[in-house]
């Protein structure tokens, strides 16, 4: 399902959903981010999505890092929770939904490198070389704060 993101836009439609989601940041031995590019809007992004019924957000990490990018991976830490109601996402069958993301720092434990219905691509990126990316500037601040080894977690 395709989608349009609305970050701090005054045009963008009201939302009509929110649905906690999580994101992960991992890296490689080499300090590489692992970051996917996504089949819905086009940009590259940490792997995650939506919590579901039954299920802990730290699982849900787990889980759809494992889904989009073949990975296993342990939470180890967390990054920080992104609330943000001028960020909004209109999907196009009507939804409209508000950001609630939780970030998460995890360990790759196994696993291979592979792509999903929701990965066209899926990559290692050195830190160096994500300002060469079309990312998001939400996911790019969830980046930034995974890589700064914040002494608190963001809640934002």
């Amino acid at each position: 399902m395709a989608r349009i993101d609305y970050f701090n836009d005054p045009n963008a439609p009201k939302a009509n959903s929110i649905v906690p989601s999580v994101t992960a940041v991992a890296r490689n031995e080499a300090g590489d981010v692992l970051l996917i590019h996504k089949t819905d809007n086009d940009l590259w992004a940490l792997p995650g999505g939506g919590v579901d019924v039954g299920e802990s957000a730290p699982a849900a990490a787990v889980r759809e890092t494992k889904e989009e990018t073949g990975f296993d991976v342990e939470v180890t830490g967390l990054v920080g929770i992104y609330t943000n109601p001028s960020h909004v996402m209109a999907y196009d069958d009507g939804e409209v939904r508000q950001q609630f993301s939780i970030c998460f720092t995890a360990r790759i434990v196994g696993g291979e490198l592979r792509t999903s219905s929701e990965s066209k691509e899926v990559a290692f990126v050195a830190p160096s070389k994500l300002n060469e990316l079309n990312i998001h500037p939400s996911m790019r601040m969830r980046i930034n704060h995974g890589l700064a080894s914040r002494p608190e977690p963001y809640l934002g």
